[in-house]
């Protein structure tokens, strides 16, 4: 319970509300202009303490740089270091600016769109979201403290990321990106297995099934900040991948002499580090491959992923099938990805159909009219109508 008091101000007369919190600590709000306003406030506090649900005023003065060193913490507990890094460098240079030293309840839906939106050349559509979601998920963590009573920024319409083009080269392409590269053998893995990068140079040779043609991916190789490290794949899921026979002399040369725990490609010893795209050896061997046939794609060592999935499908393999080999979550995300490489479905839609329609002829409407003039009489004399059922034979 509460109480409302009237004061004098130069203004003119002012009410003051006194009420307990749930810590049984006194809370106070002054300047409402009537009685009846006042009581409207105390009555709803009252409410929301019955119901667990006050927030007290003055908690919400936290700033977002407080709260966000919070969210850093949980978010390093449960991410690997790939996936931190970009929460991080997002926070430094996008949010903590901006936002760092405003009150948690002082943000507003307004300020925050403005934000959002405002030009920027240095800022894609996949920076602006992710900042976004960064303070979003900051005031989430407000909002279950009871800082604040509810998120305000929740429900935004954020601008799209263009989908990037994605390049597949064919058989032949690989076969000539191979003959220029310094890692022959891994450039042929990764076109025709579809592991990404850190699962290919993470393979040790106990993952290796030569026997079976398969390798367990288990471990992935990423580099952030200069260093190599080492976790679980990016689904936190290991899978078993087939590759194709042709593989195997360059998979058996590659096991040669190395112990269980040594990695597959390389050394045995250190990790292959994702080459510069700039003036790497893969970007190299793309450049030489450019100048021997001038229609050569330019690609990254991630297009050999989209490769793979783009030779096996094309050689037949179903959609399932791809997703296992891929490690896709479900087949529906390999069908949003890879929609693209579908369109000759359609095709095939409009031909089965055309066949289904040519293995019974269908009397069309212009040739059951004919049929019907000519089969009339007399003047005034009309043939019966044939029923629906009748007209196909």
């Amino acid at each position: 319970m509460g109480s409302v008091h009237a004061y004098q101000t130069k203004a003119g007369k002012r009410y003051l509300v006194r009420y307990f919190k749930p810590d049984m600590s006194q809370g106070a709000k002054r300047g409402f202009l009537t009685k009846r306003a006042a009581e409207s406030y105390l009555s709803q506090v009252d409410i929301a303490i019955t119901q667990q649900q006050y927030v007290d005023p003055g908690d919400g003065r936290i700033t977002i740089g407080e709260l966000g060193g919070i969210w850093l913490e949980d978010q390093r507990a449960v991410l690997k270091p790939s996936s931190m890094h970009p929460l991080q460098s997002t926070w430094r240079v996008h949010v903590e600016p901006r936002w760092g030293s405003v009150r948690a309840s002082d943000i507003r839906y307004s300020n925050v769109r403005s934000w959002v939106t405002e030009p920027s050349e240095k800022r894609g559509a996949t920076t602006v979201i992710r900042a976004y979601g960064i303070l979003a998920s900051i005031l989430d963590v407000a909002v279950r403290d009871r800082r604040l009573g509810e998120n305000p920024i929740r429900g935004m319409k954020l601008p799209r990321k263009q989908p990037k083009r994605r390049v597949y080269l064919s058989h032949r392409n690989v076969e000539h990106l191979a003959a220029e590269a310094g890692h022959p053998d891994l450039i042929l893995f990764l076109a025709y297995t579809g592991l990404r990068w850190g699962e290919a140079t993470g393979l040790r040779a106990r993952d290796v099934d030569p026997l079976r043609r398969r390798v367990h991916v288990q471990e992935n190789a990423v580099m952030v900040n200069g260093a190599v490290h080492t976790g679980t794949p990016k689904t936190h899921a290991s899978r078993s991948v087939p590759y194709p026979d042709f593989l195997d002399p360059a998979i058996r040369i590659n096991l040669r002499g190395k112990a269980p725990h040594q990695l597959l490609f390389g050394s045995g010893d250190e990790h292959l580090r994702l080459p510069n795209s700039q003036n790497g050896w893969f970007a190299a061997a793309v450049r030489r491959a450019q100048q021997v046939d001038p229609d050569f794609p330019k690609v990254t060592p991630h297009d050999l992923r989209h490769t793979a999935a783009s030779l096996a499908i094309s050689a037949g393999a179903n959609v399932k099938a791809v997703q296992r080999m891929l490690g896709h979550a479900s087949a529906a995300m390999t069908l949003d990805t890879y929609a693209d490489l579908f369109d000759d479905d359609l095709d095939y839609v409009a031909e089965a159909l055309s066949r289904a329609r040519n293995s019974q002829r269908i009397v069309t409407v212009a040739e059951h009219s004919d049929a019907e003039h000519r089969e009339s009489g007399p003047a005034g004399y009309r043939a019966p109508s044939l029923g629906r059922r009748e007209l196909g034979r």
